[in-house]
């Protein structure tokens, strides 16, 4: 199992990281993708990457959330670490729009994506984006990044995954439309989870797997630290839900990470 999206350099596991992290090679997780989400993630990220390496997989972004009015000082400093590490990093990410949080900012979030999807596409690099309460301008500035880029002649394709996916079918299909991956989490085994649905039209040859450790823990650890190992839970779930096996469910979503992230 490969976990595309866990956040090893937060506090939540700073007590035990190296212990932690020793429990996942031995509960079958692969690797790990680590992203960033603002210039004070930066060093944490290396470090624990560096640490672990081909194990785990730096990433470098700027979060919606943590987007403020003067967010281009923040940018300069996280833009400098991703073009000297760019032969390192896997994708551009987090990156994205949440008006759930922080609605108050919209404009400064609209220029902070498009700024950092041009930079995926001049650098070919895949993008993990976040969209929360937000998905009509997600996806309108997501196709524009395409227009534009096109338009501009710069060859390399926008690519990357809607981290922690728990859209509609009509959502879904725009997604893949535009080559996009989804990805899938502890989400899918909350009771009252609809997303089954959705994978109605989602090919599993779409789908990546991912904590968003230490968050979203899946049932029947839900409310506890998410750990990458748990994944299981979501692989057994959706094996139900293509009607194949959890080995199946592991080789596609392992073969569907390292074509995307290039690992």
């Amino acid at each position: 199992m490969i976990d595309t999206h866990i956040h090893l350099d937060e506090d939540a596991y700073a007590e035990d990281r190296e212990e932690m992290i020793a429990r996942q090679r031995e509960g079958g997780v692969t690797a790990m993708i680590v992203p960033g989400v603002n210039a004070a993630s930066i060093e944490g990220i290396f470090d624990v990457c560096h640490r672990h390496p081909g194990y785990c997989f730096p990433a470098l972004g700027f979060h919606p959330q943590d987007i403020t009015p003067d967010w281009k000082d923040s940018w300069t400093i996280i833009e400098r670490a991703i073009r000297a590490h760019e032969d390192e990093i896997v994708a551009i990410g987090e990156i994205g729009l949440d008006y759930h949080y922080e609605p108050t900012y919209k404009a400064e979030q609209h220029e902070a994506f498009r700024v950092q999807l041009d930079l995926a596409q001049e650098l070919d690099l895949p993008v993990m984006i976040h969209s929360r309460d937000a998905t009509e301008d997600t996806l309108r500035i997501l196709k524009e990044a395409q227009i534009r880029n096109s338009k501009f002649k710069i060859q390399n394709s926008l690519r990357g995954v809607v981290h922690c996916f728990n859209g509609s079918k009509e959502t879904a299909k725009q997604i893949l439309d535009m080559g996009f991956y989804v990805g899938i989490g502890g989400v899918l085994t909350f009771k009252n989870c609809k997303l089954f649905e959705t994978l109605e039209v989602v090919p599993l040859e779409r789908v990546l797997l991912e904590t968003d450790g230490p968050y979203l823990a899946p049932t029947p650890h839900r409310g506890e630290r998410n750990e990458s190992r748990l994944m299981i839970f979501v692989v057994n779930r959706l094996a139900e839900i293509y009607g194949t096996t959890p080995e199946e469910i592991i080789k596609q979503t392992t073969d569907n990470a390292k074509a995307l992230f290039r690992i």
